[in-house]
């Protein structure tokens, strides 16, 4: 037996199988209504069988009137418990414990869904503009209402069948927003001090250890750093990883980066209005966040899961047995080969597949369009690319291995719109 396939045991007692989890990516599968569907219940039954200890799912949404995306799930007082109940089971199989990741998108949340989303305050994002309407300033009582959404969709994930939930405070969502000094603004109780920033994070994980118990696993993914000169930094991040540890978390992932600074998917941080005080030894690691996992541990007494940029067995079973993280996540591999975990830990491969390299957009594929052009076309068609895969695994398929960066682009908006023009019908 390697490390990767010891068990992790969590504060509340439960123990996650193996040190392999399947990160939260996105799955756009839900009905019209953003009920589950046997798509979603196809697609986890794969992954829960392909060799991960620990399933996460795509960010369910607390507000049916805020999406990450059109095809989301929400639990919303839309109905549909016993397709969630049907979700949970088929993402257990195998022993593997799922977890159901809870998110509200706040001003990262389509303007086709809403052009007028919540944040703590109206700072419009600055990053695809036409994409993304400007945010209204939440009411006292709007927060108030916030932190008992997430109470209750977490309260929905344990009658249900899920065996813990993961609170998505990363990657400029509405929990991020409120720890950034950038877009919290805010004078009262929860802006200002990082205290007052972190309260709403906190309250959430207060409240929810009271509603689930104390042996139900709760998660936090919350940002190192979000690579914006003024924004929520490393040292905010220790501290706030301080109180997370005085609340009874179980599993903390290090993350980093928003919409507009996507170092979660491996942007960097852009030089001129950021400085990484990491940077040189994390472009020498395999994994983007290890390091900063490194400079966090001193403050977690909770297990650490860090995700992005994980490949070989060899850097996994470093981080691991060095004591840098206790869970390796894994996202992208899973869409070309959900089985691809387990062929690790058996040692059929010494890496997992990286379909980076082959979804580019080349001179000779786009004649017309300048190198900045192409490298835009390049990152939509990459997220394109593992979504439209995503779709294809809940179908019953194999991923689509000849599927072109530049077709995956211009399919994914078209599946998109397809989605939002369904949602709209039964509004």
């Amino acid at each position: 037996m390697t490390i990767l396939e010891t068990a992790v045991d969590l504060p509340c007692g439960v123990a996650i199988p193996n040190r392999l989890a399947k990160a939260a990516m996105t799955e756009g599968l839900a009905d019209p209504y953003h009920r589950a569907t046997p798509a979603l219940n196809q697609l986890y039954r794969r992954w829960s069988t392909g060799g991960i200890g620990l399933n996460i799912t795509g960010n369910v949404q607390v507000d049916i009137t805020h999406l990450e995306r059109p095809g989301n799930v929400v639990i919303d007082g839309n109905g549909g418990l016993d397709e969630l109940c049907a979700y949970a089971e088929a993402g257990r199989a195998n022993g593997t414990e799922l977890w159901m990741q809870i998110n509200h998108p706040g001003r990262q949340c389509p303007a086709s869904v809403n052009p007028h989303p919540f944040a703590p305050s109206a700072v419009q994002l600055g990053r695809n503009d036409a994409h993304y309407g400007e945010p209204i300033p939440m009411t006292a009582e709007q927060v108030i209402d916030i932190r008992d959404r997430f109470v209750n969709v977490a309260k929905t994930a344990k009658e249900t069948g899920f065996s813990g939930v993961q609170i998505h405070a990363a990657h400029g969502y509405l929990l991020s927003n409120f720890l950034s000094p950038i877009t919290n603004q805010r004078s009262d109780v929860w802006g200002g001090s990082l205290e007052n920033r972190a309260r709403l994070l906190l309250d959430i994980v207060r409240s929810t250890r009271d509603v689930v118990g104390p042996d139900f696993p709760i998660g936090v993914k919350m940002n190192s750093t979000d690579f914006q000169h003024g924004g929520f930094t490393l040292e905010d991040c220790q501290q706030v990883v301080r109180w997370l540890s005085d609340a009874g978390l179980d599993l903390l992932e290090i993350s980093g980066g928003t919409y507009e600074q996507p170092a979660m998917v491996g942007g960097v941080g852009n030089a001129a209005t950021y400085e990484d005080p990491l940077k040189e030894s994390t472009a020498q690691r395999e994994a983007y966040f290890v390091d900063y996992a490194k400079a966090i541990r001193p403050a977690a007494t909770m297990p650490l899961m860090v995700t992005g940029g994980f490949r070989t067995r060899e850097a996994m079973e470093h981080a691991v047995s060095e004591g840098l993280v206790d869970v390796v996540g894994i996202a992208r591999p899973l869409c070309g080969d959900p089985e691809s975990p387990g062929k690790l830990l058996r040692g059929e491969i010494d890496a997992l597949p990286d379909y980076e390299n082959i979804l580019d957009v080349t001179e000779e594929d786009a004649p017309n369009l300048k190198p900045h052009q192409r490298m835009a076309l390049a990152a939509a068609g990459r997220q394109g690319w593992f979504c439209l895969n995503i779709i294809r695994i809940g179908q019953g398929k194999e991923a689509d291995m000849d599927l072109s960066c530049m077709d995956a682009a211009q399919q994914y908006d078209e599946n998109e719109a397809a989605t939002n023009d369904r949602r709209l019908e039964v509004l």
